[in-house]
């Protein structure tokens, strides 16, 4: 039986809201690279992100960016610099992943 704190049998929408935002193979994984690296450029982040293709992280991270996850600047420079990273909603959601990194170690 869950604590009925975090327990919304009657309107389960906080939890469809924060799964929308987190599900998927790669959005996590983005968050986490975003937590522990800071702001980054694209190729950095496509380097610690291990398998995933160009079209995909560019798909999350577009949809991250439509939640207020994430916030892309680019700058009007040649070559072109784009850099990401997290936004103050986005940065929210670090106790999360930290309590999911918490229950790999104690787990794994």
């Amino acid at each position: 039986m869950m604590d009925n704190q975090i327990c919304y049998v009657s309107s389960k929408e906080p939890f469809e809201y924060t799964l929308s935002i987190v599900s998927g193979k790669w959005k996590l994984k983005i968050m986490y690279v975003l937590i522990c690296l800071g702001t980054v450029r694209y190729g950095l982040l496509k380097k610690n992100i291990e398998g995933i293709t160009h079209k995909m992280l560019s798909s999350q991270l577009k949809e991250l960016e439509s939640f207020g996850i994430v916030l892309r600047n680019e700058y009007p420079q040649v070559p072109p610099k784009v850099e990401y990273s997290l936004t103050l909603k986005g940065k929210s959601l670090v106790p999360l992943v930290q309590t999911m990194c918490d229950w790999g170690k104690e787990w794994r």
